[in-house]
């Protein structure tokens, strides 16, 4: 320290600070290609750890003058079915369906997957079915029952899920004259009949009883649906159940090439809660 130099600059030779910086390239790309998804950050606590003395924007600088880079993630295109018609609000008994998907588990852990297809104008339940697995030819099947006994809705309300802009279930539609309406990607609010339903469901039905098994859990969803559509009163059509309130409406002409609605519908429900001896 006679001369006012330090240690460090005294014991310095010539390019050893280039070599340095070369051995830190170098392991900077050894680590970015072992590891192309991480970004500077990370790749510069890896040599920290390592007992290189960097910081992150040191690591930045140095990744960015050699060309390294995390790839920019692919965006996943979403799938979107087309809709054919655009009615906001039901008009009429059988002019707007809505159906969905909600899952649950049995106590024993077996999954449970149910579809639920309701009438918007008059809110009845007309399918609430378990299953372990739902698929394309299912959803057909039970659409199919519905439509034999409540008659074929003019459109249909629902998701992008993959069973319903799978193209069997797209001919099949253009085949009964039904039209869809999909809503936007992660916009539940604007399927939201079917939503308030899938909470009164969860909470009155789901959240209370213990269903052990596939069997049980149909029998157990099934009387709920029945309550639901007979005995269950709503506020938006004059605290009716939603079975009485149907059968107070007028007759709507069955557009043509649909399945005109069975006679007496409501009569018809009433009627299988007596064959069941359900009590009131």
């Amino acid at each position: 320290m006679i001369l006012g130099l330090a240690r460090a600059t005294w014991w310095y030779r010539a390019g050893q600070r280039r070599e340095r910086q070369q051995q830190l390239v170098a392991r900077v790309h050894a680590l970015s290609e072992r590891h192309p998804r991480y970004g500077y950050r990370r790749i510069a606590a890896m040599l920290r750890d390592e007992g290189w003395p960097v910081g992150k924007r040191q690591v930045q600088r140095l990744r960015r003058l050699e060309g390294l880079r995390v790839p920019p993630t692919k965006r996943k295109l979403v799938r979107r079915g087309h809709s054919t018609g655009l009615p906001t609000k039901a008009t009429h008994r059988g002019h707007v369906w809505t159906w969905d998907f909600i899952a649950d588990a049995t106590v024993r852990g077996g999954a449970l997957r149910m579809l639920t297809v309701l009438d918007e104008y008059t809110r009845e339940c007309h399918v609430l079915r378990a299953d372990r697995v739902l698929k394309c030819g299912d959803v057909i099947r039970l659409e199919k029952e519905a439509i034999a006994q409540h008659g074929a809705p003019e459109y249909i309300r629902s998701d992008n899920g993959s069973e319903f802009i799978a193209k069997q279930l797209q001919q099949w539609l253009a085949e009964q004259k039904i039209r869809t309406i999909y809503i936007e990607p992660a916009s539940p609010w604007q399927n939201g009949f079917v939503e308030s339903f899938h909470g009164r469901f969860r909470d009155e039905c789901l959240n209370r009883e213990q269903l052990w098994t596939l069997t049980e859990a149909r029998v157990g969803i099934e009387d709920f649906r029945i309550d639901y559509n007979t005995r269950r009163l709503h506020s938006q059509i004059g605290y009716r159940s939603p079975v009485n309130y149907a059968a107070q409406l007028p007759a709507v002409p069955t557009p043509v090439g649909l399945q005109p609605p069975s006679v007496g519908t409501a009569s018809t429900a009433i009627d299988r809660l007596t064959h069941n001896n359900i009590p009131d």
